[in-house]
């Protein structure tokens, strides 16, 4: 695994999107984050195909941090199963010793 990670969830409200990403902030489980939306989603849910708006929530984090944030971010999440997925992230080597700083 990289030793960073962008680690993404969705929520169905823009008001909560905000609320897990400033959550994950101020624990500094992640360095930064952005919410971006409204995004049109399709799904399945109990075996129904449904279309719905959600808000995604991309967080900046280290690898070492990523069990944490995913914990944190099921167990405030209002849905009983989030997304709450990663990709490996790479960057400038200033912005990635930023990125540990900040998960200190």
């Amino acid at each position: 695994m990289a030793d960073y990670v962008q680690v993404s969830t969705a929520a169905d409200t823009r008001e909560t999107a905000i609320e897990l990403l400033n959550s994950a902030v101020k624990a500094r489980l992640a360095a930064s984050g952005q919410v971006f939306g409204p995004a049109v989603t399709a799904f399945w849910h109990l075996g129904e195909f449904g279309n719905g708006e959600e808000w995604t929530v991309v967080l900046k984090t280290t690898t070492a941090r990523y069990g944490e944030l995913e914990a944190h971010l099921i167990e405030a999440h209002p849905w009983d199963n989030p997304e709450v997925s990663f990709t490996p992230l790479s960057g400038s080597a200033a912005y990635l010793e930023w990125v540990s700083r900040a998960t200190s």
